[in-house]
Order: structure tokens, then C-alpha cells, then sequence
């Protein structure tokens, strides 16, 4: 995952990220055309006046702009909004000049802190006004209707820098354009997790997608947004013209263009993440981990060593998986079907058919095998990493490491060895004060200190 929420640079063709036929784009701009008074607005009244009265409770004074910045909704909206609330004697104008009421600083009246505690007593969310769950629903299966365009070149360049098994590269195309599901399996240490992050970025090099920062149903507020997770990309005016449905009306700000999101979890997964997470005290939910990757990626590394049992895990996921669609329950009960759309990867060390039946394999459409290198490999990957840490190879320090550590004891070569190793080897010299190198007794000592048992 991302750990930056710096936007990134606009792509120069911004018509990637638009449908294909015309019925699809007209839907898209539809779909983004910002709410310009409350008649317009897809969700409760309430929903929006009660973040407005949250936003004046904490803040005291807080100008119109301000609640736009928050908010996410247009100017010309939400003066109407204070308008009618100045009316029912709940804001008062605290401050502001001649020049119009988009200028106009507001506070609450003694009316309207009783009107905030309410609102502060139903919920503590502060941010972006929601997009119903039924117009996210839409937006999500329009945008990944179409498959993903990724060529044979880009994912070769991606995988590049890996020494892999040539042709490698078209086991996991295929899947990447249908967007469906991979199963990578097989010895540890030989770069599973390194081939999932490579195509990670790949999907997200791809068409950026639009995604909500909140949705609502039920009364209820769904945060999605994680800056962890999503990199945001800002267009220009000039940019965001093939999005509109006209120039008179203006995008909704409720929605975000961004880069397809990864979501990588490892061994502390556990089953209350892939539901509906309800916080006590704020009171309102944040989404599970398979809505944040919807568009792009989730990976599962280290399957099989989660805190919750395979069989757990892919009961959860069986139904999703056939149907493209997963259901979620509010507290209340109520239950949402919402798009199951991303691509799913799975990792494992162990054996698949000692983790799942034959019926969940069926459903991984494409199983990928990364094996253990073999000499000629291991060599190359031997080279590579010591030319990165700036250490001479020879071929004869190559072979005695091989006979004596390999060969000998019959240990399973592994591609991260040599990274490991040569790093040893790269401290020791930089102890000792001598140049980086490579010999008997150095490699001795690295593999003594970095194997544990004879094989």
C-alpha cells in the first residue's frame, strides 16, 4: 500500500479514465454532476445539516468556503442550506463583508448548539458529504466493465527486475486484464510477494478510477476513504471538461479520481475486517478491506497463516468470488449488496490442495507456481544482487558457496539467498575495514551466521 497522500501528477490523456461507448459516458457524467440545490441532493437533508452542525459545533465561526472545503458540496448549495438555517434561527452571520453571502462568516444560536448536540449525539463523522450506496454501486460496475488494458511489454518491464523463468510474464497478464483472480503458490523465499507488489503497480499505472469518500444507506455513514490506500489525482478545469455533462454544471466533489487502490494484508487478517466495522463512539462504519480494493487489487499474503482458518476465509469469499457482488449488514440488520470487483491475489508457501477443495480452486482462475531457481538462475540472481551492493563476482567463489552450502547438505536453492548473503558479506567487509569481496572464508562465515541447520 501507498504510505503517501501527496496527490500524483495528472496523466496527460485523461480520456483513459472515461467509458467507451456513448451511453456509458453520458452515465459517468451523470453520475459525477454535483447536486446545485437541496431538491437536488441524492441523499437525506438531515445527513448533510447534521456534518454542517458538527463542523460549526468544534469550530465556532466558520466561513462558507470552509464548509465547502469539508463538505465536498458547492458553494451555491450550501448557502442555500445556512440561509434556510438562518431563517429557522438556528446560525446567525458572526462576520464577512459587502461583497455577497458566499463571504458571510457563521455561528450557531443558542437554538442551533442545542440542534449540534443532537447531531453530535447521532454521529461524530466530519468530512466529504456521502454518495448513496446505490449510485456507488452503479459508478463501480460501469467502471469495471470494461477489462484492463495492460500490454505484454508493460507487464515484462514490470517484472523486469526479477530473474524469472522466461515467458513468466504471460501467466499473469491474462488475469491481470480480466481482472479475476491468482493463485501464486510455492517454495518460500523465491519472490511471491515481490511478483504481487510488481503487479500491484501495474494496476494502478492503469485507467484511475472514480471513487466516493463516503457512502450512506440506512441512515448510516460508510467512511471509504484511506489515505493509505488511495492517491488522489487533481485535473485541471481544462482536464475535467470530458467529464462534465455541460459547462454549467460542475463535478461532485463528493467523488475522487484515483489511482487503483492495493490492499496487502498478511497474517494478522482477521474475519471482523471483511465485514462492516461500526465504531461505538463515532458512530459510523468503516468499510471492510475488499470495498477499499474494489478497481484494484487485494492481496493475501502468506495465505494460510492468517488468525482465521482457509476454510473461514474462502466460505467468506466463495459467493463474491461467483458472483461479482458481496452483502454486508448493518447493525441494524439491514443487509447492502455491493460490487466484489477487484483483482484478488492469493500467496502462499504451502501446498493449495492442503489449504482448499478442488471447488474454491476451480473459482482462482489462474494458479501460478513460483519455484525455487535452478543453478543457472540462482547465478544470474547471484550477479545481480552483487553488482547492486557494489561486490565483485567470481565464478570460483560462486562455485565453492554452491558445493559447499548447496550442493553438499542438499539445501533448496532459494532466490532471496544470495540478497541476503551478499548483505552479510557487505557488513563484515565494511566491519573490517576492507573493500567489498568476495572468498572462502567470508562466505563461510555469512552462511554460518545466516542458515540455521544443515539443509
Amino acid at each position: 500500500m501507498s504510505d503517501t497522500t501527496e496527490p500524483i501528477v495528472p496523466p496527460e490523456n485523461t480520456t483513459q479514465a472515461l467509458p467507451r461507448t456513448t451511453t456509458q459516458l453520458d452515465t459517468l457524467k451523470e453520475l459525477l454532476r454535483a447536486p446545485e440545490t437541496p431538491d437536488e441532493l441524492d441523499i437525506p437533508l438531515s445527513v448533510v445539516l447534521d456534518i454542517i452542525f458538527r463542523v460549526l459545533f468544534h469550530e465556532g465561526h466558520v466561513k462558507l468556503r470552509r464548509l465547502a472545503d469539508i463538505t465536498h458540496l458547492e458553494m451555491q448549495l450550501l448557502d442555500q442550506l445556512m440561509e434556510k438555517l438562518q431563517f429557522d434561527q438556528l446560525v446567525e452571520v458572526s462576520g464577512g463583508s459587502s461583497m455577497g453571502r458566499y463571504t458571510y462568516i457563521y455561528a450557531l444560536t443558542d437554538a442551533g448548539r442545542r440542534r449540534a448536540r443532537d447531531a453530535m449525539e447521532r454521529g461524530q463523522y466530519v468530512g466529504p458529504a456521502p454518495i448513496p450506496i446505490e449510485k456507488y454501486a452503479r459508478m463501480m460496475i460501469l467502471q469495471t466493465s470494461r477489462k484492463l488494458r495492460i500490454k505484454p511489454a508493460e507487464v515484462r518491464e514490470a517484472l523486469s527486475h526479477l530473474i524469472l523463468p522466461e515467458n513468466f510474464h504471460r501467466r499473469l497478464g491474462p488475469a491481470l486484464n480480466g481482472s479475476t483472480s491468482i493463485f501464486l503458490y510455492g517454495p518460500p523465499g523465491n519472490g511471491k510477494t515481490t511478483i504481487a507488489e510488481a503487479v500491484a503497480k501495474l494496476i494502478a499505472g492503469a485507467d484511475p478510477i472514480w471513487v466516493p469518500y463516503a457512502i450512506t444507506s440506512g441512515g448510516y455513514i460508510i467512511s471509504i476513504f484511506d489515505p493509505l490506500l488511495f492517491r488522489e489525482i487533481y485535473l485541471s478545469k481544462e482536464q475535467l471538461k470530458p467529464f462534465k455533462v455541460d459547462a454549467r454544471h460542475e463535478i461532485d466533489r463528493r467523488w475522487g479520481l484515483f489511482e487503483r487502490p492495493t490492499v496487502m494484508v498478511g497474517g494478522e487478517l482477521q474475519i471482523d475486517a471483511l465485514d462492516l466495522r461500526y465504531d461505538e463512539v463515532s458512530k459510523f462504519y468503516e468499510a471492510p478491506l475488499q470495498l477499499k480494493a474494489n478497481g484494484g487489487m487485494f492481496l493475501i499474503d502468506d495465505f494460510g497463516r492468517q488468525m482465521i482458518s482457509p476454510a473461514q476465509l474462502l466460505n467468506r469469499w466463495i459467493v463474491p468470488l461467483e458472483s461479482g457482488f458481496d452483502f454486508l449488514r448493518l447493525r441494524t440488520g439491514q443487509s447492502l449488496q455491493v460490487p466484489f470487483r477487484q483483482l484478488i491475489v492469493f500467496a502462499t508457501n504451502l501446498n493449495p490442495l492442503e489449504l482448499v477443495d478442488d471447488a474454491f480452486l476451480r473459482r482462482i482462475q489462474m494458479k501460478v507456481r513460483v519455484d525455487s531457481p535452478d543453478e543457472r538462475m540462482f547465478l544470474q540472481i547471484w550477479t545481480q544482487a552483487a553488482q547492486q551492493l557494489g561486490i565483485p563476482v567470481d565464478r570460483e567463489s560462486f562455485t565453492y558457496l554452491l558445493q559447499k552450502w548447496y550442493r553438499e547438505p542438499k539445501r533448496t536453492l532459494q532466490a532471496v539467498h544470495p540478497r541476503d548473503i551478499l548483505r552479510i558479506v557487505a557488513s563484515m567487509c565494511e566491519y573490517e575495514g576492507i573493500p567489498p569481496q568476495l572468498n572462502r572464508t567470508l562466505l563461510d562465515e555469512a552462511c554460518d551466521s545466516y542458515f540455521v541447520g544443515s539443509a
